[in-house]
């Protein structure tokens, strides 16, 4: 199976061939994905070199030009570096375009603090009009960027190497019931969903899967706690911890409530490792989730 990065280079390519509004904007980083569609076209593969403000910043001028820009490069560098431009170029300027981001929170550590980005969707958070979108399998993440393309909005996509076994259908609006139980409801997001679902197996809870984070889809969190009683929930994200519970919570606002965010800790860790291990040291494994989620909906932690 190729990865999310590697579908997103061969379906923007494929993009660049059906819409002549797009255009792909590069800094260095993924340029060999797109050596067939530079051939092609030209003048739509634009690589601005090391120079991370000047890729956000030129994908807005092209948005104010009347283009729809693909920007895509490391999340640390899309989101955290050239956030004054993201701010700027696209919010203020009021136009649209779509950030692709690889890495993640920690995909490759062996690249050291400097590739890590556990906390572009919280940054993201201070702006307004963003969509997020976070897809858990390739084939998600091309039916969601798809979307993406054919909008003027301002979009984020975040591509990691973690992907679950198989892909759910994805419309890029709300969260889907994957499993029904009758106490509380645990919200996976994107590349969580498999570990998720090992870690609630027999617990008689609710799972949902959530590929879009923004808009977050209260409606369907609240649904899914019930109306009696105390609603529980939980939400577990592949990036900063707690990002979501402000989401959560107004959901839950008019009923009485507990929410728990699990997702990466704020603490930084030195050892490289490998990606399962940064998983476990953050509490994200099956293991360390069954725990976490059943000693909160137990009432035991």
């Amino acid at each position: 199976m190729d990865t999310m990065r590697e579908r997103f280079a061969s379906t923007a390519s494929r993009l660049l061939d059906e819409d002549p509004r797009l255009a792909v904007v590069l800094a260095v980083i993924g340029r060999d994905g797109f050596r067939e569609a530079e051939r092609r076209h030209p003048h739509r593969v634009i690589d601005v070199g090391i120079r991370e403000q000047l890729l956000v910043g030129a994908g807005g001028g092209l948005a104010l030009a009347g283009m729809r820009p693909i920007v895509h490069t490391f999340a640390s560098f899309l989101v955290e570096r050239p956030f004054e431009q993201v701010k700027l170029d696209f919010g203020h300027q009021g136009v649209g375009g779509v950030l692709v981001s690889a890495g993640a929170s920690y995909d490759s550590p062996s690249a050291g603090f400097t590739h890590m980005s556990p906390g572009d969707v919280a940054l993201l958070d201070t702006l307004d009009g963003w969509t997020v979108h976070v897809p858990g399998h390739p084939d998600e993440a091309e039916a969601l960027l798809r979307r993406s393309a054919k909008g003027d909005d301002r979009v984020y996509v975040r591509l990691s190497l973690q992907t679950n076994e198989r892909p759910l259908p994805v419309t890029g609006t709300g969260f889907l019931t994957v499993r029904e139980g009758r106490h509380g409801a645990v919200v996976a997001v994107g590349p969580m969903l498999d570990n998720v679902l090992a870690a609630t197996e027999g617990l008689d809870t609710t799972v949902l899967y959530a590929t879009t984070v923004r808009p977050f889809d209260g409606s369907a969190l609240r649904r899914a706690v019930g109306d009696t009683g105390a609603a529980e929930a939980v939400i577990v994200e592949p990036y900063l911890a707690g990002t979501s519970t402000a989401a959560a919570t107004e959901a839950l606002a008019d009923v009485p409530h507990r929410v728990l965010g699990l997702g990466v800790g704020r603490n930084e860790l030195r050892k490289y490792g490998e990606l399962s291990d940064h998983l476990a040291a953050h509490g994200l494994d099956a293991r360390s989730l069954r725990e976490r989620v059943s000693g909160f909906l137990t009432g035991s932690v």
